[in-house]
């Protein structure tokens, strides 16, 4: 299937999940992610996670169990989250703190309000959680069709750690990839770990 029908497809499976289903799943994903972070080490690394705030319109995995334990947990990491500028069709990170004051943009995505932006250094973000709607067996996602995450992660360091977080299993292939697309890393679903070279 093309990327334009498994959007609109998974769009609808999203949106038909309740939120305690969303709820439940994230903190599954969240589990999910600090195994992945001990097995391979990088719970102990001082580090900057890129994370996507979520929208809780669109049924959006729950990221805050994930920041909310890296601030309890693990005081050696910093957070970092996305603004959108609709003028250059870039993504702008900047350090989120507990004290943050968010706001949401007219999409409904939660941003560091104006007084609350320190942006953070890109050559310092060693793990980007990316957010989608599917992916497939070769490591390739659908997002929302605008290629902010695309732009981006073609910027980050080549050693960053692209995860994809996702509440639905793969698909076998997403037809019509095109260079400028990013594969990830890995994915961490509610059930498992998928892993790509």
């Amino acid at each position: 299937m093309t990327k334009a029908e498994l959007r609109q497809e998974f769009l609808a499976k999203r949106k038909a999940l309740t939120i305690e289903e969303v709820n439940r799943d994230s903190q599954r994903i969240a589990s999910n992610f600090f195994t992945y972070l001990e097995q391979h080490g990088l719970d102990e690394s001082p580090a900057t996670v890129h994370t996507f705030l979520p929208i809780k319109r669109h049924n959006e995995v729950n990221t805050w169990p994930i920041i909310n334990q890296i601030w309890t947990n693990f005081p050696h990491v910093q957070i970092s989250v996305p603004v959108t500028d609709e003028y250059t069709n870039q993504l702008i990170n900047y350090t989120l703190f507990p004290s943050t004051a968010l706001v949401e943009n007219r999409l409904g995505i939660p941003e560091p309000a104006v007084g609350s932006r320190y942006e953070t250094d890109l050559a310092q973000i060693s793990i980007v959680l990316v957010p989608l709607l599917i992916f497939d067996k070769r490591g390739h996602r659908v997002g929302y069709g605008g290629g902010y995450y695309d732009r981006f992660l073609a910027s980050c360091r080549p050693d960053c750690l692209k995860i994809g977080l996702s509440l639905f299993d793969p698909i076998d292939i997403i037809s019509d990839i095109v260079l400028t697309d990013m594969p990830l890393n890995c994915f961490i679903t509610p059930r498992k770990l998928y892993s790509y070279n």
